[in-house]
């Protein structure tokens, strides 16, 4: 900052020392005595002024390193806020507070970001690896010499399996605008596992699993297509790791506080060391990896949207028994406090 500059910004203080002085002198010139007043103005203007000059240079001077450091941080492509100097003034110490405020704020919003991308971008990867292994199969059967009857049945499963995996991807990408994409309504239980039994029923046919299904007449307050979608994602877990001639159960509760749809199958159950890693993106756990190929984005995708909505889910399994999952439904819920968290 230069001179000129800085005296230009105490314009104010100046014009309030005019002022004074032109009140004083006015006053002293006005005054009875006469004599000697022409040079008592002189001295005290020239007096008052040397003063005053004295007072901008030395502030001046004690500001200076600091405007040159801060034109130095204003300079350097990366680590601005960093680079600021140490204030002199209480002013500047609130600014600076402000601005590294500000700059962590920012900090983390870029971490966010950077992670959300990443996430995506592991996502995209591992869904086109995911989704070439039923086009590939279904290519490999169009060229088999299998009879007619079972090569349809077979292109079926795998066309489920690639509309199973579209239907991940379209409901993973829709995460971010859920706030303004869901209908909150009363929406029975009986309804939404229906429409999954109906939809897997290919499954529970080639399988010839078993299901039962038990006090499904309780009515929850949801969205009645992401629902169906957590459903169908519970149901699809269920099938893919139950073996013929299993059982799933489809059980409706309620008491004082919540709701429950509890999906409970007999399957080749869950590990005791993976029981706690089941909803994380991408995992998979021993019995994915060893019975099934698995994306690990199914409980993924359903506990995320399970609290979009206000939801949760819980699971119990004992290997080699059985599953347990549990979608509670609050009833005091309040549908309005429902973010884009």
């Amino acid at each position: 900052m230069s001179i000129f500059r800085y005296i230009k910004e105490r314009r104010n203080f100046l014009l309030l020392y005019f002022l004074i002085m032109f009140f004083i002198s006015t006053m002293i010139y006005l005054s009875d005595e006469i004599s000697g007043t022409k040079m008592n103005l002189l001295y005290i203007n020239v007096v008052s002024a040397i003063f005053i000059l004295i007072y901008l240079i030395i502030g001046y001077l004690y500001h200076i390193r600091f405007y040159q450091e801060l034109n130095i941080a204003l300079q350097l492509e990366h680590d601005t806020v960093i680079a600021i100097p140490n204030p002199h003034t209480y002013e500047q110490e609130l600014y600076t507070e402000i601005l590294k405020k500000l700059y962590l704020e920012q900090q983390e919003q870029m971490y966010i970001l950077h992670e959300e991308k990443k996430e995506y971008h592991d996502f995209i990867m591992s869904w086109i690896h995911e989704v070439k292994t039923p086009i590939a199969t279904s290519q490999l059967l169009m060229r088999s010499d299998k009879p007619a009857d079972i090569l349809i049945g077979k292109l079926e499963d795998e066309l489920e399996r690639i509309d199973h995996f579209v239907e991940q991807a379209l409901y993973y990408s829709r995460l971010d605008s859920f706030s303004k994409d869901y209908f909150i309504q009363e929406i029975s239980l009986e309804t939404v596992t229906g429409a999954s039994m109906k939809k897997y029923a290919r499954t529970f046919i080639a399988k010839r699993i078993q299901f039962e299904r038990t006090n499904l007449h309780v009515l929850v307050e949801s969205d009645a297509k992401w629902l169906s979608f957590i459903v169908d994602q519970l149901v699809a877990n269920s099938l893919k790791y139950t073996d013929e001639h299993g059982q799933i159960k489809f059980i409706g509760e309620e008491d004082d506080n919540e709701k429950r749809l509890i999906i409970q199958d007999n399957g080749v159950g869950i590990k005791a060391e993976d029981m706690g890693r089941v909803f994380e993106r991408g995992f998979t756990g021993f019995n994915g990896r060893l019975h099934t190929k698995s994306t690990g984005l199914g409980l993924y995708l359903a506990k995320r949207l399970s609290h979009k909505l206000g939801h949760d889910i819980s699971i119990e399994s004992k290997e080699n028994a059985y599953t347990r999952v549990t979608l509670h439904f609050p009833k005091t819920n309040q549908y309005h406090t429902i973010t884009k968290t």
